[in-house]
């Protein structure tokens, strides 16, 4: 059986994104969901020096087949000077090394979350782009502005028009997940 992954593009184990993420999971009850945590993969600085020696790391392979069987993605992306991390970039440099569209057709949610008042949009932005050109079919997105203010781990999202926001694109998202079935 086929689940919707859901991670976030972060290496920190305190990251604001992957508890997004969590949270939205528990919004789900219809689907089987999985959570993947970055923080704890390790993998060498993309160099095509280096794929030429070494090839590409396992778990990067793992996780393009595990990206490949689900159903659907969960993503947040945190922002680091108006971009994702270079974690993150790293990451996707990888994977579409090993195969180009290892999303092809996969839906996903895409999201992102920061303190500031913008929630991340930029680094959001500069993913879906990328994402897009990886064969994914980004059907929603949501940001998550002033992360602190209105977000905690024990009710979630806190403001009532951000969580309205929230609950609407996990709802398109999810539409679509059952369409693909």
């Amino acid at each position: 059986m086929s689940v919707i992954l859901a991670t976030a593009g972060s290496n920190s184990s305190t990251s604001i994104n992957y508890k997004l993420v969590q949270y939205t999971v528990g919004c789900i009850e219809e689907h089987s969901t999985e959570c993947i945590e970055l923080a704890g993969f390790d993998f060498p600085m993309y160099s095509e020096d280096l794929e030429k020696s070494a090839g590409i790391p396992q778990q990067v392979t793992q996780l393009r087949l595990r990206l490949q069987q689900a159903r659907g993605l969960i993503l947040s992306v945190n922002e680091h000077n108006g971009n994702p991390s270079a974690f993150f970039k790293n990451l996707l440099d990888w994977l579409s090394r090993d195969e180009r569209r290892f999303l092809d057709g996969t839906p996903v949610f895409l999201m992102s979350a920061s303190g500031g008042k913008r929630g991340a949009v930029s680094s959001r932005t500069v993913v879906e782009q990328m994402l897009v050109r990886f064969g994914a079919n980004v059907v929603s997105t949501f940001s998550l502005s002033g992360y602190y203010d209105n977000f905690t781990p024990e009710k979630g999202i806190t403001d009532p028009d951000l969580g309205a926001q929230h609950l609407a694109a996990l709802n398109d998202f999810l539409s679509s997940v059952a369409s693909k079935s």
